[in-house]
């Protein structure tokens, strides 16, 4: 891997915890004010909103529902962006590998036996 594939790595690497660190904040945050409500004010969450649904039932279902949503947050953005720079940065070192040993070989214009073909032709 060249220097610059690894500084991309390295910058897509900070990328993923950014995302991963904001998406577990905004978690804890709505969890844990949550749970301080509980704790703090259970009057208010055993109000009736309607017969059979109090606010602490509809705001435990709507954190239910904002976990899923930041899981689904989290899974478009990872295939939409990450996978696909990986898939990128994995292609060129596959690259630069196959030509670094088809050099050493000598077989620069043979079939590549190493790097990536090599790799699918043993799975």
């Amino acid at each position: 891997m060249s220097e610059d594939d690894h500084e991309a790595l390295a910058r897509l690497s900070r990328k993923r915890w950014t995302v991963a660190i904001t998406l577990t904040g905004a978690m804890l945050l709505v969890y844990f004010g949550f749970v301080l409500l509980i704790a703090y004010d259970k009057p208010l969450l055993g109000r009736i909103l309607t017969p059979g649904l109090s606010l602490g039932i509809l705001l435990g279902a709507i954190v239910i529902l904002f976990a899923s949503g930041l899981t689904g947050i989290y899974v478009r953005w990872a295939n939409g962006s990450y996978d696909t720079e990986l898939d990128a940065l994995k292609a060129r070192a596959d690259a630069a590998t196959d030509k670094e040993h088809a050099d050493a070989d000598g077989t620069a214009d043979g079939p590549a036996s190493t790097g990536a073909a090599a790799r699918e032709e043993g799975s």
